[in-house]
This record gives C-alpha cells, structure tokens and sequence, in this order.
C-alpha cells in the first residue's frame, strides 16, 4: 500500500507543477521614467510605447515658452509632459516588428490614455475599453481639447481604425 500512495501523490505533484508550466503568464511589464517624444509615444526605458486604445488626432503643434528648455509638440504630447512624474508603468498589450510596443501604461495609478480622452486630446478606438468610449463622450460634450477646437476632423479618426 506504501508504494502507491507515494505513487500517486508524487503524480500528483507532477501534475500540479505541469499545469502550473502551462499557464500563460502576463507579457512583461516595464517600469522606468519616461521621455515623453513630439507625436505623444513614449520611450520607456529603450523601448517606443504607444499608448493602448486611443489614436492621437493631428492638431498641429503648439510650444509652452514658460518652460526651459521650451518644449514643443501636440498638445496630448504636452499634456502627458504635463502629468507624468516619476515612473510609468507599462503592460504590453501588442508588439510589433520593429520592437515598439503598445502597452497600458499608468502613472502614479492614473491610466495615461483615458487621462488623454477625457482632456480630449486623444479618441478612443473601437477595441479599446468601453470605459475610454464614455469618457470621450463626455469630452465631446464639453467641448475639450480637439472637440473643442474648428477644422479638425476626429470623428472619422476614431471610428477608422
């Protein structure tokens, strides 16, 4: 009887530490500062990050002189400068071939794409959580950002991609 209980409980161990192997495990996070470029990605460390689930509309380029250096850029470029301190969380959500990456990436806990949607300067698109749907309803309606801004077309950008 000895014999096959060990049998079995040793089988059992096995399987346990199979299907704990099997299990997919998260894409990798990065953590570091980042420097926020012209076009509103981001370089985390080494790697491009775009941000996950919205598409920045061109709303030509705006400078902030009061700074120095003076920074330029769009004005979601602007604004992330703006709001990021400290590290950026990254989770990959997709990479591409050329090694960038677009990730959901936080800052202090707040999500830096729905930080962009609702200030208006970015539109949710159609894969993205529902959450940045409403929120750039919600901008719309208030006439932020882009939304607010004459001859800029974003409807057909949100819904083309």
């Amino acid at each position: 009887m000895i014999p096959s209980y060990c049998t079995r409980v040793a089988a059992g161990i096995l399987l346990v530490a199979l299907a704990w192997l099997a299990v997919p495990t998260a894409s990798a996070a990065l953590v570091s500062y980042a420097k926020v470029r012209a076009d509103a990605t981001l370089m985390v460390g080494s790697r491009l990050v775009r941000l996950y689930g919205i598409h920045i509309p061109p709303a030509g380029r705006t400078c902030r002189p009061n700074l120095r250096p003076v920074k330029c850029g769009s004005n979601a470029a602007l604004a992330l400068d703006f709001k990021i301190r400290g590290f950026v969380h990254c989770q990959q959500v997709q990479k591409y071939r050329d090694g960038s990456i677009t990730a959901l990436c936080r800052n202090k806990g707040v999500d830096l794409s729905a930080y962009l949607i609702e200030r208006g300067w970015a539109v949710a698109l159609p894969g993205g959580p529902f959450s940045y749907q409403v929120l750039e309803r919600i901008a719309r309606a208030r006439s932020m950002g882009v939304w607010g801004m004459h001859g800029i077309a974003v409807a057909s950008a949100s819904r083309s991609r």
